[in-house]
């Protein structure tokens, strides 16, 4: 089995994006990309763009060689869109890419609204039905049911989380879990595998309480316990403390907790929680946002400071 981690925030963008390849499939996983459009009430520093835009690239080859793609829910930086600002990837740039691909995904019938309006809007462009598979097996793959998009609740928005297995290899894909619902703790446990990747606690939002983050840091250790490889990245990357997190994580277990970067073998790229340190090394015109937007400036000058190939 051969695992690549193509986007995640330790990579320089949000998302949670991974291509695998196990016997005759090739699966492209989550094939979006966000930047976080504002944050400190900046917009994304054109390094992160210049980051943004190589990943796209990546994810766009990788989705033209790919057998099947799957979708654990359909939030802007997991899927291509229809209306993506300019720092997302564009749903016109995979329409008519690859016509045999399979798209598999959570069960349509829990939706949210803006899901429901994304999947129609997918299906439509793609000219291509999306196939229910929570709860199933399709080859070397095996679904869950949908869990909850970090702590249930009555509002709560869903993710379908994915096994693979090739020998005595077991990699699970649990995006977006955020580490908060024991239910889908259970589940991946259950599951036995050497290599977890998820995303961790927003750790960057003050709404986060004192018990959830206790809950997390649980939730963390069992599973850091049961692995070989447990990868934390996404939603607990989006600030500093979260590098704090998996520090500490690794030295009271003593097992391997890493980030996506670091499994990749690549320098992390923290560039979300550096953004103000950017623009303030970095100073950007203005009008630069506005003109990018426009096609009237590139990235092209910032590029030399990524470390994107």
């Amino acid at each position: 089995m051969d695992i690549e981690i193509i986007g995640a925030e330790s990579l320089g963008v949000r998302g949670l994006c991974c291509f695998v390849k196990t016997g005759n499939r090739k699966v492209l996983i989550d094939p979006g990309v966000a930047l976080g459009y504002r944050r400190y009430d900046l917009l994304p520093h054109p390094i992160q763009v210049a980051v943004g835009e190589r990943i796209q690239k990546k994810i766009i080859k990788r989705w033209s060689q790919a057998t099947d793609i799957v979708i654990s829910h359909f939030h802007g930086d997991h899927i291509p869109l229809a209306n993506a600002n300019p720092y997302q990837l564009a749903l016109k740039r995979v329409i008519g890419l690859n016509q045999k691909i399979r798209i598999l995904s959570k069960d349509l019938s829990h939706l949210s609204a803006i899901e429901k309006k994304r999947v129609e809007s997918l299906s439509l462009n793609l000219k291509k039905n999306l196939i229910s598979v929570e709860g199933k097996r399709k080859g070397p793959m095996t679904f869950s049911k949908s869990v909850p998009h970090g702590e249930a609740n009555d509002n709560s928005e869903t993710v379908m989380m994915t096994k693979f297995e090739e020998g005595r290899d077991v990699f699970v894909h649990a995006s977006d879990i955020q580490l908060l619902n024991d239910e889908a703790i259970f589940k991946i446990l259950s599951w036995s595998p050497n290599i977890v990747l998820t995303g961790g606690p927003p750790l960057y939002l003050s709404r986060l309480s004192k018990n959830q983050i206790e809950r997390a840091w649980h939730n963390a250790k069992q599973l850091a316990f049961k692995v070989d490889i447990l990868i934390l990245d996404h939603h607990l990357l989006r600030n500093l403390e979260g590098v704090r997190w998996l520090s500490r994580l690794s030295l009271e277990t003593g097992k391997k907790v890493i980030c996506a970067a670091d499994f990749m073998k690549r320098p992390r790229m923290l560039l979300e929680a550096k953004r103000r340190q950017l623009y303030k090394d970095m100073p950007v015109p203005k009008s630069w946002h506005e003109d990018y937007a426009k096609g009237k400036v590139s990235t092209k000058k910032f590029l030399k400071n990524t470390y994107v190939k």
